[in-house]
């Protein structure tokens, strides 16, 4: 079977039948055609001609960055990071996997060939004064500001996804406007992979929210066509994921934030300070839509970190 074929068939399986979203079938489709590229440079272009030790090349190369044979000083392939590498090998793997599951082929090149460990590196959260300034920022009498105070308390308040955020509708958020004050609200959130949860909606998020969709929304979706969003843009559509980061990074300028800050950020503090707040790891799991509690509790890595650091700082005799 030729490999390209095989790389088609297995994108379209994880479209259709797994129904992963267009963006992770995009990322496959990146590292199998770089895949499908060196080994055609190789000479090889049939599943039946592919080695484990093609693979482990591959990984090689990708690390080392590949340059360009007429003009040495430029990259054809600059090198990869560690983690894009293990993400490269990974879809290798994946895609030999599903051909022998399909009965392309008996043989499984890739079995053996592990990716490379990616370097730890514990998220980081901002310092909850950094926080209130940055929540406190955007101006409260104006459409912009009001939008931007309400993404801001939105992202930190409920630790959603950029993602999951920018894709919420007013009818998604409407009923838990509607509550009583004193009644807990919740918004349903869709997750990675169409996961559904639910996360709560705390008082100053309900309140920023409240503000933007009676005193801001209803001018600046004027703009548009009668768009459903929660959150939209100065023109009336959807606010998009890379609006969301700019603003969010010219918001943090003008609050004083000189470290680098994405929405992402956002959702580190979430979990860092309910941590640091005495909640349990498997109710951050749940709030933060993590499949399993390991990815979680690289957050409890930080708050030890930062207890020591209290703990170095104000005991007696701790040095």
């Amino acid at each position: 079977m030729m490999i390209k074929e095989l790389v088609s068939t297995y994108l379209d399986h994880l479209l259709v039948e797994r129904g992963l979203s267009s963006n992770t079938v995009a990322a496959y489709r990146r590292d199998l055609d770089r895949y499908v590229r060196q080994l055609a440079d190789s000479g090889v272009d049939r599943l039946e001609s592919v080695s484990p030790a093609m693979i482990t090349e591959y990984a090689s190369r990708l690390a080392e960055g590949v340059r360009d044979e007429a003009e040495p000083d430029r990259w054809r392939h600059p090198p990869l990071a560690r983690a894009s590498v293990a993400r490269a090998v990974v879809a290798v793997r994946n895609l030999h996997r599903f051909a022998v599951e399909e009965r392309h082929t008996e043989l499984n090149p890739a079995a053996e060939v592990q990716p490379p460990a990616p370097a730890r590196r514990l998220p980081k959260a901002l310092p909850l004064d950094a926080v209130q300034r940055l929540l406190e920022t955007p101006a409260p009498d104006t459409p912009l500001g009001l939008r931007d105070r309400a993404l801001l308390e939105l992202l930190y308040g409920t630790g959603t996804r950029i993602g999951e955020l920018v894709a919420l509708d007013v009818d998604d958020v409407s009923r838990a406007l509607e509550l009583p004050e004193q009644e807990t609200a919740a918004i349903r959130v869709l997750g990675k992979g169409g996961k559904e949860r639910f996360v709560p909606l705390g008082r100053y998020a309900r309140a920023a929210t409240s503000a933007y969709l009676t005193r801001a929304r209803p001018e600046l979706a004027r703009r548009g066509r009668g768009m459903p969003a929660l959150l939209v843009n100065a023109r009336g559509g959807r606010l998009s994921r890379q609006s969301a980061w700019t603003i969010l990074r010219s918001v943090a300028e003008r609050a004083g934030i000189t470290t680098e800050i994405s929405p992402h950020t956002l959702r580190h503090s979430f979990a860092t300070h309910l941590l640091d707040g005495g909640a349990d790891v498997r109710v951050v799991q749940e709030l933060l839509g993590h499949a399993s509690v390991t990815t979680t509790q690289i957050y409890t890595l930080v708050t030890v970190d930062h207890l020591r650091e209290v703990y170095l700082t104000a005991h007696p005799r701790a040095r």
